[in-house]
Parts: structure tokens; sequence; C-alpha cells
């Protein structure tokens, strides 16, 4: 115990006499640890928010092409539509027996901004986020008459652009928030949606007739040109659709659509399942993720070889305090330990400001990523990174004082207690 006083006692003075260069020190380590704990916990839950899931559905299908742009239109509403598919493919869909629910999607129009997507009430009543739990309307609100102009807002959304119950707004052409023009058709809204934490919230949802009779939006699901007039119905041959999210009575189904869709046919592709999608695109990324990871190992050898500097370079002021030390008692051991234990709990104090500098840094990336995606993040979700990394700062901190330690342990008490002249 009277070892442990002394070194205590030793490390808190030498702190304070070195406070400036001890405070740049662990204002590095923070920046090191802060940098590796956000690196770790952004990339690890971005990974698990776009691979986990599309709020209950198993797949969508939508125009040939690339699977990975139908997954980011429909489901995380970011890409274009690759084109549309005929309605006579969402019927067939939604027909099969091995097809539990179909719900068709139309894109293509914006409201400052947030995506407008068409489909049915169905989508409220059978479906919602997370695991299969539904939609729910905030209190005062409902689901839109299919038959009418009317809208159900994200939550984001309406934060965003300041809709309620009873707003009315314009639709624009195109998914560009600048330089689009608005229709002329108005919509009110009927209902707001409790948030989800999902990009569901960044969408406004309208029937997805409304798409069909939008003034300008031409239908093309027969392959000839079709324009809808008012109160004229609109044959199904006509009608199109950019995507129909699927949910399956079994995974085995899955497995034989994406057969029958992407090897056997050629007039729509299946994006299933939506989790291997994701992960290959996160593949490819991967040479990103490993530079963002070099960094944050940089920045912590660079912060465990400011405490090596740091403390060597303050023992040749400190021999001769060293030299008292020692002719009072103080053991080599003490000493060495003493400057030991000082670089570690530099890297301690740099380790726990780390925590606030993750926060920073998680906090804006997460507000980013938010607003772009509707992908919500968590600050505090458990990581291995949270433990791991102060532990190696304080780790590396302690080895990082031994060249310094060995230093002042070969000090002579001799040589440096003869005053100066």
């Amino acid at each position: 115990m009277s070892l442990l006083r002394a070194l205590t006692l030793v490390v808190r003075r030498s702190l304070r006499q070195h406070a400036v260069s001890t405070t740049i020190t662990a204002l590095m380590a923070a920046l090191a640890a802060g940098l590796v704990l956000s690196v770790f916990s952004i990339q690890a839950q971005t990974f698990a928010a776009f691979t986990g899931g599309a709020g209950g559905y198993d797949a969508v299908l939508g125009a040939r092409g690339s699977q990975l742009q139908l997954v980011l239109n429909a489901v995380f509403h970011l890409e274009t539509s690759p084109g549309n598919i005929p309605w006579s493919l969402y019927e067939e869909l939604a027909e099969d027996d091995r097809v539990a629910l179909a719900i068709p999607y139309t894109t293509g129009d914006n409201y400052e901004g947030f995506r407008i997507v068409g489909t049915t009430d169905a989508m409220f009543d059978a479906l919602g986020h997370g695991d299969a739990a539904r939609f729910e309307v905030e209190p005062g609100g409902r689901v839109f008459d299919p038959e009418r102009g009317e809208a159900v807002v994200g939550s984001f959304a309406a934060r965003r652009t300041g809709l309620a119950v009873g707003s009315t707004f314009h639709p624009s052409h195109g998914v560009a928030a600048h330089g689009a023009a608005a229709h002329q058709e108005e919509y009110v809204v009927t209902g707001v949606l409790e948030p989800t934490n999902t990009p569901a919230d960044r969408v406004i949802w309208i029937p997805i007739e409304g798409i069909y009779r939008m003034g300008g939006h031409v239908l093309r699901g027969s392959g000839e040109a079709f324009e809808a007039h008012p109160h004229e119905e609109i044959p199904q041959a006509h009608k199109e659709v950019s995507a129909v999210m699927l949910k399956f009575r079994s995974p085995m189904a899955g497995f034989a659509l994406d057969q029958e869709f992407n090897r056997e046919r050629t007039d729509a592709t299946l994006a299933f399942p939506f989790g291997r999608v994701m992960a290959e695109f996160f593949d490819k990324l991967g040479w990103a993720d490993r530079v963002l990871r070099f960094i944050a190992y940089l920045v912590v050898v660079v912060s465990a070889g400011a405490i090596l500097a740091s403390l060597y370079n303050t023992i040749n002021e400190r021999r001769r305090e060293i030299a008292i030390l020692r002719s009072l008692g103080a053991s080599p051991r003490l000493v060495f330990l003493a400057v030991v234990l000082e670089s570690s709990a530099i890297a301690f104090v740099g380790a726990m400001l780390g925590f606030v500098v993750h926060a920073v840094l998680f906090l804006v990336a997460a507000a980013i990523l938010r607003e772009r995606t509707g992908v919500v993040l968590e600050l505090w979700a458990f990581h291995p990174a949270l433990v791991w990394t102060p532990l190696t700062m304080v780790s590396l901190g302690a080895i990082a004082g031994f060249i310094p330690a060995m230093k002042a342990y070969a000090t002579d008490v001799a040589s440096h207690l003869v005053p100066h002249s």
C-alpha cells in the first residue's frame, strides 16, 4: 500500500508540473481513441442497417437490370428507378401461391426532396416495419383513401417539410429537390406515420392511381404510350409499376422465383435476398473501410509516440528531481514504475476523453446518415471496440513509457545532486 501511495503522489505531482504537455498529449490520445471508436461503431451499425432486411419484405421485383439499384430505389429510396414493369407482372405475383403478399410501388416524383411513392392501402394494413409490426398512423390521422388525392407522410419528412394532417401540397416531377416542375394536382395529408427509424420515415405515400393520373405521366405498360384522362378508367394493360415488394410463404419460394426471374426469364429482375445484395455492395467498398481503419490505427500509433516523446524529453529536466527522490529512499523500481504509471495515466485520460470525441463524430455522422437515408444509428449501441479501445490505449501508453522509464531508472544519483555553479 505504501508503494502505491508513493507512486500516486509522484505521478500526480509530475502531471501537475507538466500540465501543458500532459494536456496536449492526452488530447492526441483522445482523438485517436475517438476516431477508432467511431470508425468501428459507424461501420458496424451501417452494415447491419443496410443488410438486416427491409421491414418485413423478403424481395423486390423490378425492371431488368441491377439488383443493387433496384434495392436502393425501392427499399432505401436512394437511387433512381431502373425502369418500370407491366402491371400484369404484379398481378401474376399477387396470385402466385408461393407469395404471401405483393405490394406495388410507383416512384418518380418528390416534394421538397422527399420521395413520393404511389402504392395501395394494403401496405399499411398487411405489413409494416421491423419485426412485421404494422405502420401506425399518429393519433388524429388516418390512411389515405385510394380513390382520392390524399397522402400519408413519414415522420421525418413531415418534420422537415412542416406537413401535418390537413396540409396540402403539390408534388414535383422527378426525384431531385431543385429544378423540377410542380404538378397541378393537389394532395391533402390525412396522416403522419409514427417514427419507424427506417427509410420509410422519409417517404410521402399516395395512392398509386394518383401517380397514373398525374399530369405529364405517360404509361407504357402495354408497350404503347398512354396518358390518363380525368374520370376515365385506366385499362389494366397500360398500367405499370416501378417495383413490387414481396413477402414469401417460405424461403424456398424465394429461391425458386430467383431461379425463374433471374435465370430463365428476361422481363424482370428479382432482388433476393436483400442482405446478400447489400453485402456484395459493402464488399465492393471494403477498400474504403480498410483505409479508414488504417488511418485510425496510424493515429493511435502516433498518439503512443507522442506520449513517449513527451515523457522522454521531460526526463532530462527531471533528472535532478529523480536524484533527490532516490537520495530520500526511493528505489530505482519506484522511479521506473512511476514513469510507466504516468504514461498509462495520460493514455487513460485520453481514452476517457476519446468517448467524448466519439460521441461528437458519431452524432454528426448519424445526423448526416439519417438526413440522407432515414437510417438511425444508436450512439451507445454495444460494440467490442467500446471495451478493447480504451484497454489498448492504456496498454500502448504503458509500453510507450518503458523507454523514458529505463532512462529514469538509470539516472546517476551522485552526479545529479552536485549543485549547479
